[in-house]
């Protein structure tokens, strides 16, 4: 067995989207975490803003087996023998080729599962404003194509539905990764049913550096704090504050994306709500500490959700969907709320109650803040890590 509290040779390998998101957050804070405890870690990255420098067919190719990347690969493993590999983000331009090269030096491999790649085109299950299981046990995932699912683009969603059917056929899934890190209970089982071994799907949720709760902040609000796309459920929360006697509490929303404009037209309906635009980190938490509680609407299965850890962190409880990953983080009535996901009647009633009962949401706030201690510090989350790469070196012999 492996001594895991001895210095480790650690390859980190990530590929960064065009848009900046929560994957590369968890990139960056786990490798600082490793860093801090003394590990030799060792960065793979690559970006797909170098996908206009390499053309269509390309890029193309590349999503499904990357030569470069696999050079690569053999370069860093031959200078640097690392103990184990631990990727994050394959698509597009490192591709999951880097597996092979992985497997043919004897380097373990940890696969963190960010979201649902590896069963759904677009990684959402969402489809047409609904949830959307179609191509769950599909070989080739046909419906995704049909339906243009990623990036509302047929020959897109091809070249998805190329690297999946490949990658399947050649059981990269089942042979070459030793373990995988999933969020949730919630998408393990997912992942579970679309057909990864259940033995190797071990659940580590994501974590925060402590911030400090006591504050002297007024706690004159409810914050919304995400991307405003459809899966999000922006449509909810826009309805329940113009439909549903909420205009007198004081809403903020922070973000942005394709459903701005829903946000910009209930601003101009409404005059509690306010749009804050994009956030820094520093001003979101501001923010934050100032609610008195944060709302997630969304209507999609969530594999993780880093703004009710930000809130929880902050000892701020939480109104979500009853839906997904969120739904498992949250406990009804003591760390938060849930209401039926899309349902603006039911997140109505539960913003009401929770907004004219304060003393209830502090109760809650101090109860979310115990559950950040318990399950989503940096220390428990570096032993649960150094427990996976033990497990994937032990796997691997």
């Amino acid at each position: 067995m492996f001594e895991v509290d001895k210095v480790m040779k650690i390859l980190v390998a990530h590929n960064y989207y065009q848009q900046p998101g929560g994957e590369d957050v968890v990139f960056a804070a786990e490798r600082e975490l490793l860093l801090a405890h003394g590990h030799d870690v060792i960065e793979l990255t690559d970006t797909n803003h170098r996908l206009s420098q390499v053309g269509k067919f390309a890029a193309a190719r590349n999503a499904i087996w990357s030569s470069e990347a696999i050079r690569k690969v053999e370069e860093l493993i031959s200078k640097k023998r690392p103990d184990v590999a631990h990727v994050h983000n394959t698509w597009m331009m490192l591709s999951p080729s880097i597996y092979s090269m992985f497997q043919k030096n004897g380097v373990p491999v940890v696969q963190t599962l960010h979201n649902y790649r590896l069963l759904c085109p677009n990684a959402l299950f969402f489809r047409d404003n609904r949830v959307c299981e179609d191509c769950l046990n599909f070989s080739v995932p046909l419906p995704g194509i049909i339906h243009k699912c990623y990036r509302d683009s047929m020959s897109q969603t091809a070249t998805v539905a190329a690297m999946l059917s490949y990658h399947r056929f050649m059981r990269i899934w089942l042979t070459q990764v030793d373990c995988y890190i999933v969020l949730s209970e919630f998408a393990r089982n997912k992942f579970i049913q679309g057909g990864l071994p259940p033995e190797k799907l071990i659940v580590k949720p994501n974590f925060l550096p402590a911030s400090n709760t006591q504050s002297n902040d007024v706690r004159n609000h409810v914050l919304y704090a995400g991307r405003l796309s459809p899966e999000k459920g922006i449509q909810t929360l826009a309805q329940a504050w113009r439909e549903f006697s909420l205009s007198d509490i004081p809403l903020c929303v922070a973000g942005d994306g394709p459903e701005q404009g829903v946000i910009t037209q209930l601003v101009s309906q409404e005059p509690h709500v306010r749009y804050l635009g994009q956030l820094d980190r520093a001003s979101l938490v501001k923010f934050i500490r100032q609610s008195r509680f944060v709302i997630i609407p969304s209507v999609c299965y969530e594999t993780f959700s880093m703004s009710t850890l930000e809130a929880f962190n902050l000892g701020v409880p939480v109104i979500a969907s009853r839906i997904g990953a969120v739904a498992e983080l949250i406990r009804d009535d003591e760390t938060g709320l849930l209401f039926n996901p899309g349902d603006a009647n039911d997140l109505a009633d539960k913003v009401r109650w929770l907004w004219d009962h304060p003393e209830d949401s502090m109760r809650m706030g101090k109860a979310a803040r115990r559950e950040y201690e318990q399950k989503y510090t940096p220390e428990r989350n570096y032993q649960l890590l150094m427990d996976i790469y033990s497990k994937a070196i032990a796997m691997s012999v």
